[in-house]
């Protein structure tokens, strides 16, 4: 009991337990299973990619992307998604045209991730600064 101490009780303000970074990357790995999914149909039909295949490469990878977002709580989820953009991008061996697809959404991801940890960085310091303001 931090109380019978003396101490201050732990603060618990649930706006610093938000994460800016798993928001933006968990958005872009969600419209990407969209545009992936997607792409199951357009590599039968016009890209003539057998059914077992094309169902396994795009839905999976869908499929890999929606359990990727949820995922976004530990740095291994950020790995796994990294993974996610290289299989997005290798769909192109399949569908030409998702080498482009890809590409945008490896694009995304690494602004997301990034930019995403660059705000954390600085909203921890911002927290910091104002919790050393608040204590003198």
């Amino acid at each position: 009991m931090s109380d019978e101490v003396g101490l201050p009780e732990p603060v618990t303000d649930p706006e610093r337990m938000k994460s800016p970074r798993r928001a933006m990357c968990a958005a872009v790995l969600t419209l990407e299973a969209i545009a992936v999914g997607l792409s199951t149909p357009v590599m039968i039909t016009i890209s003539d990619v057998d059914l077992v295949p094309a169902l396994v490469a795009g839905l999976g990878l869908a499929l890999l992307c929606v359990l990727v977002a949820g995922m976004l709580r530990t740095e291994r989820g950020y790995v796994v998604g990294h993974l996610a953009q290289v299989g997005a991008v290798a769909l192109g061996f399949l569908a030409p045209l998702m080498f482009f697809v890809g590409a945008v959404f490896a694009l995304l991801w690494a602004t997301a991730y990034g930019l995403g940890r660059k705000i954390e960085t600085e909203r921890a310091a911002a927290f910091a600064e104002y919790d050393r303001r608040q204590e003198s």
